[in-house]
């Protein structure tokens, strides 16, 4: 499905999805990865949902979003208690959904200048 977000400048969005798939401004994306507005993390190396945990968010954490969207695939499926209570305590939430409605939610989040993360299972 293609997405038609507002124009955003300079930022990544995602302008399309699939089931074996992702678009980050017009450009496909077959692996896992993480997006933030003003980054792009390719080939996050994480194997499944249930083996998820803190250390596998180093990459954007130093970037301090106040929220990561986390779409776990085709399914929706939850990570380990304890990984969402050590995002907690940082004061960074987790809002957990399927990959395809993590994209819709991620660039209505970026619309709203929110400092958001996008953490992705395709």
């Amino acid at each position: 499905m293609k997405l038609h977000p507002a124009h955003f400048s300079h930022q990544y969005i995602f302008t399309g999805y699939g089931d074996k798939y992702v678009e980050v401004n017009q450009i496909r994306y077959e692996k896992n990865l993480i997006v933030l507005p003003n980054r792009l993390i390719e080939n996050w190396p994480v194997i499944s949902v249930s083996e998820l945990e803190i250390q596998h968010f180093e990459n954007l954490l130093p970037h301090t979003p106040e929220i990561v969207v986390l779409g776990t695939g085709i399914s929706h499926q939850f990570p380990h208690y304890s990984l969402l209570n050590q995002m907690a305590k940082m004061g960074i939430g987790i809002e957990i959904m399927d990959t395809k409605a993590c994209c819709r939610t991620y660039n209505i989040l970026v619309e709203e200048g929110r400092h958001v993360a996008a953490a992705l299972f395709i």
